[in-house]
């Protein structure tokens, strides 16, 4: 266990310390100050337009221009938010892509397990760092735009916690796949197979979502097989349902809300896919001719 704190330390110090850390975070800063204007700006038409229509009939439209309000803040916050996972799964794809294979491919690797240190612990050691420094990486991403709302709108998203929790697990999901590949081929192949695995789940859950709308069972059908594939957008899809308004729920006003949603049973599964993924990387690891 001593040995996997260290290696987390040392892996956490390292990837700090890579320029992709640096531009992930120069361009997460950047995203930010653009929502929080654009906000801004957006706030101020809200504010316009509603005055208006309060003039005109105050008895009436004060309700409904409350309504619209806050309807229009949680589609821009979940837009935000989908941004964010994007973000943060190209930093965990770009994080662990080169970990492992650069490492055997360069003959790093052999200066740590030629000590008494077993390859599980290097494996372990290397998924903990990573995985602390997305969870610093969506907390400030997320927590961010939620708390650039709060302050500037005053709105805050149901279940916020669950559905940035949810973002995160995600994020781990895909940061597994990669070390996995990475530990078996090269650096390239391995971000070619996790962006394709991911662009698999990212259509097969649009297609979910518009069966669901038009309800055609075959296209929901086509939408779950791809999330028992790789369920990565079923967490997102389950973290929008989480933080989305019960109104833009029942209307599916919001392209970014979630119209087919996922079940407890499958972030479940996502969970022991997980598990069963970092399990394969630790026996890959270990069997790989060093």
């Amino acid at each position: 266990m001593r040995a996997v704190l260290i290696l987390t330390k040392l892996t956490f110090r390292e990837a700090m310390r890579r320029r992709i850390m640096l531009a992930g975070l120069v361009l997460g800063i950047s995203f930010l100050i653009i929502y929080s204007v654009g906000l801004h700006f957006i706030l101020e038409q809200i504010n316009l337009a509603t005055k208006a229509a309060v003039m005109e009939n105050p008895s009436v439209n004060r309700g409904m221009s409350n309504i619209g309000r806050v309807e229009s803040m949680n589609a821009f916050l979940m837009a935000g938010l989908y941004a964010v996972t994007f973000l943060s799964i190209a930093m965990a794809a770009l994080l662990g892509a080169d970990t492992l294979a650069g490492e055997i491919n360069s003959g790093t690797v052999q200066t740590i397990v030629t000590k008494p240190i077993r390859r599980a612990d290097v494996v372990l050691g290397k998924w903990l760092g990573f995985a602390g420094l997305l969870g610093l990486y969506i907390l400030l991403l997320a927590g961010g735009i939620v708390s650039s709302t709060f302050v500037q709108a005053g709105y805050m998203p149901d279940n916020v916690l669950s559905g940035i929790g949810l973002i995160y697990m995600e994020s781990l999901l895909i940061m597994t796949i990669t070390l996995m590949c990475s530990a078996a081929l090269p650096a390239l192949a391995t971000g070619g197979i996790v962006f394709g695995l991911y662009g698999l789940s990212f259509i097969g859950g649009w297609i979910e979502q518009i069966g669901a709308v038009l309800h055609n069972e075959t296209a929901v059908k086509i939408g779950i097989i791809t999330s028992l594939i790789i369920p990565s957008e079923s967490l997102w899809r389950r973290a929008a349902f989480e933080m989305q308004t019960p109104l833009a729920g029942v209307l599916g006003v919001s392209p970014f809300g979630a119209t087919s949603v996922p079940s407890v049973l499958m972030v479940a599964y996502a969970a022991l896919y997980l598990i069963v993924t970092l399990s394969l990387s630790i026996r890959v690891f270990q069997k790989r001719d060093l």
